[in-house]
Order: structure tokens, then C-alpha cells, then sequence
């Protein structure tokens, strides 16, 4: 079994930044690509970004230039720091990882709100 712990979220106002943390309980060498997905009120659930066990990042259009998406293999952790952030970006924030055997498992998600 895998367990996701992601930490890092809370309030921000627009412009600022938050750093959002995704502790897996195994090793991040055991997983094809881990990712950020978020879900706002209403909205269903969209790939914020994903980084692969090789290192190739991809990211949402509305994201891209404010995001970073990066492993901490000695942390077995998948971080997503956030700058520049605006009230659309309000969401809870889950994190996902894929088994080498394509398995997915999800973290319990964060809440970030950025206000105006």
C-alpha cells in the first residue's frame, strides 16, 4: 500500500506564493510519474503537472512560468512550488503518483485559496 501526505497548503493573497509538499511512503524510484492535479468548486479534478520518473515536466497552460513541479528522491517527496499566484488557482490540490505497475494511488488533498 501507498500513502500519500501533501502539506503546504493554505491562504495567500494574489501575487504570492506557496510551496506545496507530497510525502510517499515508499521510495520515488518505485513510481513512473508523480503529479499535481486540483479541483475547484463546481470544476472537475485537472493535471496541474507531472513529472516523470526521467524527469520530463509537462503543466496546464494557465500555469506554466509560475509553477515547478520537482522530486526529492532523498525525501521520497514530490513538491509544487507556486508563485505568482491568482484567485483561479483557488483549489483543493491533490497529489498522484503511478506505480510501475500503473497503479495510481491519490493523497487527501490540501486547500490552497489565494484572495484578491
Amino acid at each position: 500500500q501507498v500513502q500519500l501526505v501533501e502539506s503546504g497548503g493554505g491562504l495567500v493573497q494574489a501575487g504570492g506564493s506557496l510551496r506545496l509538499s507530497c510525502t510517499i511512503s515508499r521510495r520515488t524510484f518505485d513510481f513512473n510519474a508523480m503529479a499535481w492535479y486540483r479541483q475547484a468548486p463546481g470544476k472537475q479534478r485537472e493535471l496541474v503537472a507531472r513529472i516523470t520518473s526521467g524527469g520530463i515536466t509537462n503543466y496546464v497552460d494557465s500555469v506554466k512560468g509560475r509553477f515547478t513541479i520537482s522530486i526529492d528522491n532523498a525525501k521520497n517527496t514530490v513538491d509544487l512550488q507556486m508563485n505568482s499566484l491568482k484567485p483561479e488557482d483557488t483549489a483543493v490540490y491533490y497529489c498522484n503518483v503511478v506505480s510501475l505497475g500503473n497503479n495510481p494511488y491519490w493523497g487527501q488533498g490540501t486547500q490552497v485559496t489565494v484572495s484578491s
